[in-house]
């Protein structure tokens, strides 16, 4: 899974037309810390399955928190492999490092393109399609 982390992040960066600006840390933690984090930071008291946090301090872009168990379960639920939906997940949250998001309608279709294409360029089919809803 290791090998993946890179190529997941700079796919999105293309596609988003950005270059990073500083250090990118990703972590993969159980839903216990996610928890925590989303309750905190968010006042959502659940699990997700990804956490994005920007950093405002020079040399650093943000960091970039996966919920393994969330996620195996969800990979389990769609139909996907785990590593696909790592990948996925983490082109989703560099996107919301870059500003991107998903609360309304039109937003939601750019950042589904966006991670569509950037997918595309590992190999990874569209998450969207309906086989993996």
């Amino acid at each position: 899974m290791a090998g993946l982390i890179r190529p997941a992040c700079e796919a999105a960066f293309a596609e988003a037309g950005a270059e990073p600006s500083g250090e990118l840390s990703v972590l993969l933690t159980d839903d216990a810390q996610i928890h925590a984090l989303n309750r905190d930071f968010r006042g959502k008291d659940k699990p997700t399955n990804v956490l994005s946090f920007p950093q405002d301090m020079p040399g650093l872009f943000g960091d970039v928190i996966l919920a393994r168990e969330t996620l195996e379960r969800e990979a389990s639920e769609q139909g996907k492999t785990f590593e696909h939906h790592v990948a996925h997940m983490l082109v989703h949250g560099v996107l919301h490092l870059l500003g991107f998001d998903h609360l309304e309608d039109a937003e939601a279709e750019t950042m589904e393109a966006l991670e569509v294409r950037a997918l595309a360029r590992l190999g990874i089919d569209n998450p969207y399609a309906a086989a993996h809803i």
